[in-house]
């Protein structure tokens, strides 16, 4: 079988009243075989025994009261090398696994634990069979026979370089779990989170406890199906090369709160069985929704600014001023808007002053901005209608109505806007201390509201929009 010797009963390695065992030198009746194929003259048990002892991950040895080796599973033979055959019946490590000169200091410090309560750890440098050393560490204790009385030691070691690797593999989890800067939940494999660390639950807003065996789609409004989908992936294939940015919409007591966190994931299986078993996905992650934000915003304002520059070189080769100002705002719709009007006002700046349309985008779809084929039509604008509101305030107004819903037609068709229209943002044309009109930009419902710097792009493009208008206007009364 490959299995450990004795050279005594098994109560060398604890006591066993029951079994009449008692330390080496005691009579007891062995009792009968351990079965079939067992040890004949083995107490009953033998066979569980020995299986118990090499199926330990750690190496372990045992000597009666003598210092003689009673037992060495099958983990002291990989660590050192010596067989149980070899091992079994020596007195001591002496000239064998322990240097002579190192043989009675290493000796008496593993006997002592016959006599001392409790464990007793030690470091020992010990021999391979092949000559090698290697610094082990011990946990050693007397065993006890029946009467009470000393009956010998156990011994189990490990390899210090194994033992260190493993307290520094449980001190990261620990650290990892409690003070990490990062989050760090450990999620089943019916992606349920098990395990998670402070930053995590501060993350995901709620306590650590409460947080345990909850699906994610309780947790995150918008966002959970990737983050399912990511999760499923590295059960199914593994950890992917790369962190990823995952876009969420969280539920919490305040609100709804739209983050970014950086995710990396680790696929967990058990080190206990010859083919992994999923124990389920290590989720990493930090929150970067701050410096995507930025990012997006050095982005959003390079490309704008890029698409000024090429406006204004197109509108400075245009003879026409009129369509300067066009060529102008079709370089401002790209990734801005997806229509863009142009009101003037008629007459002179009196009081209720009409606003005619003067250009405008196609209503129907893309296109470029074109003046009005046939000269302007007045624009019959209701009372408080944003782009009036822009002239009078000589400013910009943002406004939304209706968006994705069966209202927003009939918004859009009230403001004598396209039926697609569902954000408006209306800034005031002004050239020369002179109020030339309104411009409006306008955005469908699958796209976000206008926000504060769309208002101040708005109204760069308006500034130059102007001085073309005013110019045409100029020319015109020429």
């Amino acid at each position: 079988m490959g299995v450990s010797r004795s050279s005594g009963t098994t109560d060398e390695l604890g006591p066993d009243e029951d079994s009449g065992g008692g330390p080496p030198g005691c009579s007891a009746d062995p009792g009968p075989p351990a079965g079939e194929g067992g040890i004949t003259g083995e107490p009953p048990g033998s066979e569980l025994l020995a299986a118990l002892l090499d199926g330990m991950d750690a190496a372990l040895c045992a000597f009666d009261a003598d210092g003689t080796v009673t037992h060495w599973n099958r983990e002291a033979e990989r660590v050192l090398g010596w067989s149980a055959d070899e091992a079994v019946g020596r007195s001591g490590f002496a000239g064998w696994a322990v240097r002579r000169a190192d043989a009675d200091e290493v000796r008496a410090r593993l006997m002592s634990a016959m006599d001392a309560p409790g464990r007793q750890v030690h470091e020992f440098a010990l021999l391979r069979k092949d000559g090698g050393r290697v610094l082990v560490r011990t946990q050693s204790a007397g065993v006890r026979g029946a009467g009470g009385k000393p009956a010998g030691v156990y011994c189990a070691f490990t390899e210090v370089h194994a033992r260190i690797d493993l307290e520094r593999a449980i001190a990261l989890s620990e650290a990892l779990l409690e003070d990490a800067s990062w989050g760090v939940v450990l999620v089943d494999v019916d992606l349920r989170p098990t395990v998670v660390n402070a930053y995590a639950s501060r993350a995901l807003g709620g306590g650590r406890t409460m947080l345990l065996g909850r699906p994610f789609g309780e947790l995150v409004i918008q966002g959970v199906e990737e983050l399912e989908a990511a999760l499923h992936h590295v059960l199914a294939e593994g950890a992917p090369s790369a962190p990823a940015d995952l876009w969420v919409t969280l539920r919490t007591a305040e609100g709804e709160r739209r983050r970014c966190w950086r995710s990396g994931f680790l696929r967990l299986a058990s080190p206990l069985t010859e083919e992994p078993v999923p124990l389920g996905v290590g989720w990493l992650f930090r929150d970067v929704t701050a410096d995507r934000l930025a990012e997006q915003e050095a982005d959003r304002l390079r490309f704008r600014t890029n698409q000024l520059h090429r406006a204004a070189r197109t509108a400075s080769e245009c003879e026409d001023p009129m369509e300067a100002a066009t060529s102008l705002l079709d370089f401002a719709l790209a990734g801005f808007a997806d229509h863009v009007l142009v009101d003037l006002v008629a007459g002179g700046p009196t009081e209720g002053e009409r606003l005619v349309r003067a250009a405008a985008t196609p209503s129907d779809g893309p296109g470029p901005c074109l003046p009005v084929a046939g000269g302007s039509i007045p624009v019959r604008y209701g009372p408080g209608h944003p782009a009036l509101q822009a002239v009078e305030r000589t400013g910009s107004v943002r406004t939304s109505g209706g968006a994705g819903g069966s209202g927003g037609a009939a918004w859009a068709t009230e403001c004598r806007w396209p039926g697609d229209a569902a954000h408006a943002l209306c800034t005031v044309l002004r050239s020369r201390g002179r109020t030339l009109g309104a411009l409006t930009f306008l955005r469908a419902a699958n796209r976000a509201a206008f926000e504060r710097p769309d208002t101040a792009y708005a109204e760069t493009v308006a500034a130059r929009v102007a001085g073309a208008v005013d110019l045409a206007q100029v020319t015109a009364g020429a």
